[in-house]
């Protein structure tokens, strides 16, 4: 289904009136068993769109809870193709569409290589990939491969971008742009820029995708904000990764608490009338 999938949730929420909360996890954190269970705790407590992350020695995006659940994974033994086995688990376990977010090494190195990467996460049910540390500038083979197996290509805009810019992410780009709420690294923040509802007028004005916010959203005060701000969804990662840090020696525990931020976090992003 590809982009077909990400296209009809997008629909669905609008016509509900919500933004979509979509969760990030590291494939492989602590293991890929607790990946399957946290999975379903995340789809237990209402997420719309699943986004996984492959475990990499050095994520330059991310800040030090993402770095560590990679570590975690990569001393686990966790593989790209263990990866791709666990992602498509996930499809037949759930409907929901899957998002990767990645870097670029990943797929140079994967045995055949972009097209290779892309086809197999094709295979697996992935419906989008974004590579962080690609600009759309230099992202031809990525689209290319992308239009080859019907799987979107998502790429960063945010304040700093400039118009002529946003436009031209906005040609070549598919699924949704991914606006960073703050500059800097992934990690959890006290509150929310104050400049983000001007920030995201413009960005849906330039471009025709749906804006998804990320970067430092922690709260459900920070998700009812992004979504008053106008925002089609928000993602959240370091404070899910972190709850799995804490609860390492319980998994039972790490789900039950992670489905309870999901379901505040969800909740959150219901437009208030």
């Amino acid at each position: 289904m590809g982009l077909a999938r990400l296209e009809a949730t997008f629909e669905g929420l609008r016509a509900r009136g919500e933004a979509a909360f979509v969760p990030f996890l590291v494939v492989g954190d602590p293991d890929m068993a607790a990946t399957l269970e946290l999975t379903r705790a995340l789809v237990d407590g209402g997420a719309d769109i699943l986004e996984f992350g492959f475990p990499f020695s050095d994520p330059p995006a991310d800040g030090p809870v993402i770095q560590a659940a990679d570590l975690r994974a990569l001393q686990a033994g966790t593989t790209p193709p263990a990866c791709f086995d666990l992602l498509a688990t996930v499809r037949a376990r759930h409907p929901h569409p899957m998002v990767l977010l990645l870097y670029f090494n990943l797929l140079l190195q994967y045995d055949g290589g972009v097209d290779g990467f892309f086809a197999r996460a094709a295979a697996s049910g992935v419906d989008a990939i974004l590579v962080a540390d690609v600009p759309w500038d230099e992202s031809e083979e990525l689209v290319q491969a992308g239009r080859s197996h019907d799987v979107g290509v998502v790429f960063i805009g945010g304040t700093f971008s400039s118009d002529a810019r946003l436009r031209a992410i906005g040609d070549v780009g598919t699924g949704y742009l991914y606006a960073v709420a703050r500059v800097g690294t992934t990690g959890e923040r006290a509150g929310v820029d104050p400049a983000l509802e001007d920030t995201i007028a413009r960005l849906k004005r330039e471009t025709r995708l749906p804006v998804m916010v990320g970067f430092g959203i922690s709260t459900p005060a920070h998700a009812a904000a992004v979504t008053a701000a106008g925002a089609d969804g928000v993602i959240v990662g370091s404070a899910i990764v972190r709850r799995i840090e804490e609860h390492l020696g319980d998994p039972a525990r790490a789900a039950g608490e992670i489905k309870r931020f999901t379901e505040a976090m969800k909740n959150a992003t219901r437009r208030q009338e």
